[in-house]
């Protein structure tokens, strides 16, 4: 057994798990597009500002108006690979 304020035992194992979410503030080429994310979300992430995850992986916190944006052509790509009916959660 071991305690806070001792060290672990030598031989010990342990494990780190990073759940950092990095999100993105640069002017990369996702910056430059209007992504799809769960529509259900996206309200609360800009007023909470909290950070999505688009259906292409970049994780960011919405601030912009996405119509001024062209479509993520990634997103795309997987939304227009969607079975009809189970993408209806997703909006760019």
């Amino acid at each position: 057994m071991s305690y806070p304020d001792q060290p672990e035992p030598a031989g010990a194992l342990s494990t780190i798990t990073d759940e950092r979410v990095e999100t993105s503030t640069g002017d990369g080429d996702h910056d430059r597009f209007a992504h799809y994310v769960v529509r259900n979300k996206l309200t609360e992430a800009m007023v909470e500002g909290t950070p999505l995850q688009a259906l292409c992986g970049k994780v960011w916190v919405p601030s912009r108006d996405p119509k001024k944006y062209p479509v993520c052509p990634e997103c795309k790509e997987i939304y227009d690979g969607i079975p009809p009916g189970e993408g209806d959660d997703s909006d760019a």
